[in-house]
């Protein structure tokens, strides 16, 4: 059975999330690698840590030294999106 609850993007799409409000997230986690729950918009949060380490592209990317910053924050970005936040 599918999990109901709707990625950070399905909210975006929504309009219950906004650009700066993932933005925002992307900024918090560059700054700190192990941050934990984010306030995403009202009424969610999200996992930054939880929500990078599981998506393998994004871990690797922050992997990679040479990643530049564009890269490391376009993975960063996809991971959250793609995360599933919690209702508050």
């Amino acid at each position: 059975m599918a999990d109901p609850s709707p990625t950070v993007g399905e909210l975006f799409k929504a309009k219950a999330v906004t650009d700066e409000q993932v933005n925002a997230a992307v900024e918090v986690y560059l700054t700190d690698l192990e941050a934990g729950m984010h306030a995403i918009a009202d009424g969610y949060v999200v996992d930054l840590d939880a929500a990078v380490v599981t998506h393998s592209w994004a871990s690797f990317v922050l992997a990679n030294e040479e990643a530049s910053a564009a890269v490391r924050h376009n993975a960063v970005r996809t991971a959250i999106l793609l995360a599933r936040p919690q209702k508050t």
